[in-house]
C-alpha cells in the first residue's frame, strides 16, 4: 500500500511526540508554581529564537520545490507576526530594549534555533517540512497551556498573551500547506522517511533542552 502524505504526518507526530517528563517548566506555569522572573527569562531568550527561525525558513523558502517553499514562507509570515505579539509579552514581564540589548542568551536555549538554521542550511527541504510539522505539535500544546496559566496565575492581559495564543491556535493552512509539500515530495522520491524522523527526533531534544534549561533557573 502507497503511503499517503495524511498516513506519514499523522505516524511520525503521534510515534515521535515528547515525553511529557521532559518539559519541566511547563506544568510549573501550569500551576503558578514558576517564578515570574523566569517569565522574563523566557521572553528575553524567544527574543532570540523567532529572528533567527524567520530567517531560517526563508533560506529553506529560496531552495525549496514550490509547495515546500509556500510552507515556508507560511512559517517566516507567522514568525512575523509573532515577534509583534512577542513585544507586548516581554514588555508585560518588565523588558525594555536596554535590558533586552544586554541580555546574553543562554546556550541550552539557543541550541533549538541552533539546528533550525543548521536544517536551512543542510537539509532536504522536504524532510524539514516534516521534522517542523512534528515538533510544532508539541510547540502548540506548550504554548495553550502557558496562555491560560499567564491569565489564571499571573495576571496577564489578553494582549500580553497574544504571542502564546497565537501558537496554540489551531492552523490548517499550514497543515494543508505541510501535507502539500510532503505528498509530493513523496510522489517524486524526495522525502527520506528516516531522515526526517532523525531530524524530528534532534529538534524534539533540543525543544527540550530549551525547557529544561529555563526550569533550571526556576
Amino acid at each position: 500500500m502507497t503511503r499517503t502524505a495524511r498516513d506519514l504526518l499523522e505516524t511520525a507526530t503521534g510515534e515521535l511526540a515528547p515525553d511529557p517528563r521532559s518539559n519541566p517548566l511547563v506544568p510549573l506555569i501550569a500551576r503558578g508554581e514558576a517564578d515570574p522572573t523566569v517569565l522574563t527569562t523566557l521572553a528575553l531568550e524567544q527574543r532570540w529564537v523567532i529572528p533567527a527561525d524567520r530567517r531560517a525558513f526563508l533560506h529553506l523558502a529560496k531552495r525549496s520545490d514550490p509547495e515546500s517553499a509556500a510552507f515556508f514562507t507560511a512559517l517566516a509570515e507567522g514568525e512575523t507576526l509573532a515577534a509583534e505579539h512577542l513585544r507586548t509579552f516581554a514588555a508585560a514581564c518588565g523588558v525594555n530594549e536596554t535590558r533586552a540589548n544586554a541580555y546574553t542568551p543562554l546556550p541550552g536555549c539557543q541550541s533549538y534555533p541552533a539546528y533550525v538554521a543548521w536544517l536551512a542550511l543542510n537539509a532536504e527541504p522536504a524532510d524539514a517540512v516534516l521534522a517542523l510539522t512534528v515538533n510544532f505539535s508539541a510547540w502548540g500544546g506548550y504554548c495553550a497551556t502557558i496562555a491560560k496559566a499567564l491569565r489564571t496565575h499571573y495576571g496577564f492581559t489578553d494582549e500580553s498573551c497574544a504571542f502564546f495564543d497565537f501558537f496554540a491556535e489551531p492552523a490548517p493552512d499550514l497543515d494543508e500547506a505541510a501535507m502539500k509539500a510532503v505528498r509530493t515530495a513523496l510522489e517524486e522520491g524526495r522525502l527520506d522517511e528516516n531522515r526526517a524522523r532523525r531530524q524530528a527526533r534532534l529538534l524534539q531534544a533540543y525543544e527540550a533542552a530549551f525547557w529544561t534549561t529555563l526550569a533550571e533557573l526556576a
